[in-house]
C-alpha cells in the first residue's frame, strides 16, 4: 500500500493518529507533500514508515529544506507520481508539473482540502491535512494495487471513506 499524507503543522511530532498511523504503519511506501515544519516531525515519520519520500513546503525550515527536495518524482507499482507542495496557477499548473515530469499522477499539499481530481489529463491528488484540517476533515490518501491499476481513498483517522477513486494506465 501506498500511504500519502501532508501538511502536518507540528513542531512535536508527526501527529498521526487512528487508521491513519495505521495506514502509515502498514504501507510500503508513504509520501509527504511537505509542512512538515520542523526536522523531529520528520524524524517521527521516518521511525513510523518503512520508505518516507517527502518534499518540503512553504511553512517547512532550513533543516528539513536541506533533506528534501521541493520537488520529485516517486514510483509505485508501475506508476510515476510528480509530487510537491505547491504550484500556483491551480489544476493547469499542476498538470503541466506532472507533464514535465512524465508522471501519471501529480501529488500536491497547501490547501489542507481532500480532494481527488480524476476529470482532467492527470489525476490530481491532494490527501489534505491529517492534523490540521482548517475548516476540512482530517485525512490522509491510500492507494493499492488492482487489476486495473491503483485503487485508491481519502480516508479519515477514523476510517471513514471520503472518497474513492481508481488510476489506470
Amino acid at each position: 500500500m501506498l500511504t500519502v499524507v501532508s501538511d502536518t503543522h507540528s513542531v512535536r511530532g508527526h501527529e498521526l493518529e487512528g487508521r491513519t498511523l495505521q495506514a502509515v504503519r502498514e504501507a510500503d511506501l508513504v509520501i509527504h507533500a511537505g509542512d512538515f515544519m520542523r526536522a523531529p516531525v520528520l524524524d517521527a515519520f521516518e521511525d513510523e514508515a518503512r520508505t518516507v519520500r517527502g518534499v518540503y513546503g512553504n511553512n517547512d525550515d532550513s533543516e528539513i529544506r536541506e533533506r528534501l527536495p521541493e520537488a520529485r518524482t516517486v514510483d509505485y507499482e508501475g506508476f510515476r507520481f510528480a509530487v510537491t507542495h505547491r504550484v500556483s496557477g491551480g489544476p493547469t499548473e499542476l498538470t503541466l508539473f506532472g507533464r514535465e515530469r512524465d508522471a501519471d499522477a501529480v501529488i500536491y499539499g497547501h490547501s489542507h482540502k481532500p480532494d481527488v481530481d480524476t476529470s482532467g489529463e492527470l489525476p490530481l491528488i491532494n490527501p489534505g491535512s491529517h492534523a490540521q484540517p482548517r475548516g476540512y476533515r482530517k485525512a490522509h490518501a491510500e492507494l493499492e494495487p488492482s487489476e486495473a491499476g491503483l485503487t485508491g481513498r481519502l480516508v479519515t483517522p477514523n476510517n471513514y471513506v471520503i472518497e474513492a477513486f481508481s488510476l489506470s494506465h
